[in-house]
């Protein structure tokens, strides 16, 4: 889920994800298959394969998962037919989603992630109606560490190419142009800076944040968004909600 604030919900996210892993590993051995197929299967010539390795290793995925999802992608071993769709929505309070979906067949996955729009009173949006107002970008979470200054972190991630970084209660968060993040990935590692590589990613940010103050629309919302990224088929769900850490907090329990 992407929104404000992340890393109140990067927290709770991840009290949630060890229960789940199975269905983890599955969502990262697509995108692999998918991104192997574009790029080839050598990581050290598809920046972007690399980049889903370590978050593979991040979430201690079996190396014997991850060698199948790339030769799946490779053409080495016989892999479904899966076809990318986005699916766009709004929740309560008019914050505006977007679903990213792998599926091998589209007709169930479009049939079921309408239900869940449904069970939330919502529909589907037509395309582009919700994903104008996002861009795509990198985004790297750092968590704060003893020792990081930001300053210091700064001038790793500018030098390496960033757009920008804010720092936030938690921790901080770099983005950059799509084709950077791998490097300014690959920047922080020569520096020994750790980041959250399980959450740090290219996706969906959203240029114009809708503002939720009222606890019971935020929960609605993060409802709606655990449904959606409980479904086998979705990999990812942007949304453009914005709420302080308080709200956060308590939107999650």
């Amino acid at each position: 889920m992407s929104g404000h604030s992340k890393w109140a919900t990067i927290k709770h996210k991840k009290g949630a994800a060890d229960a789940k892993r199975g269905k983890v590993f599955s969502k990262i051995a697509k995108e692999m298959t998918i991104v192997a197929k574009a790029g080839g299967g050598d990581p050290g010539n598809n920046p972007t394969l690399r980049t889903l390795m370590a978050k593979a290793k991040s979430v201690n995925m079996p190396n014997d998962n991850i060698d199948r999802a790339i030769k799946k992608g490779t053409g080495e071993l016989a892999a479904d037919i899966l076809e990318e769709i986005t699916y766009e929505g709004y929740a309560q309070g008019g914050v505006g989603l977007v679903v990213k979906v792998l599926t091998d067949n589209k007709n169930r996955a479009a049939a079921e992630v309408r239900n869940i729009f449904k069970k939330n009173n919502s529909d589907f949006a037509g395309l582009g109606a919700v994903s104008r107002g996002f861009e795509r970008k990198g985004t790297i979470m750092v968590p704060a560490t003893d020792g990081l200054t930001e300053d210091g972190l700064m001038e790793v991630v500018l030098g390496a190419g960033a757009d920008d970084m804010i720092t936030e209660e938690g921790g901080f968060t770099v983005t950059t142009q799509p084709s950077a993040f791998a490097e300014v990935c690959a920047a922080l590692e020569a520096a020994s800076i750790a980041f959250d590589q399980e959450n740090s990613q290219v996706g969906l940010v959203a240029v114009q944040l809708v503002p939720v103050s009222d606890l019971s629309v935020a929960k609605a919302v993060n409802k709606f968004v655990s449904m959606l990224e409980d479904h086998d088929d979705v990999q990812d769900v942007y949304t453009n909600m914005s709420v302080d850490d308080a709200i956060a907090e308590q939107a999650h329990e």
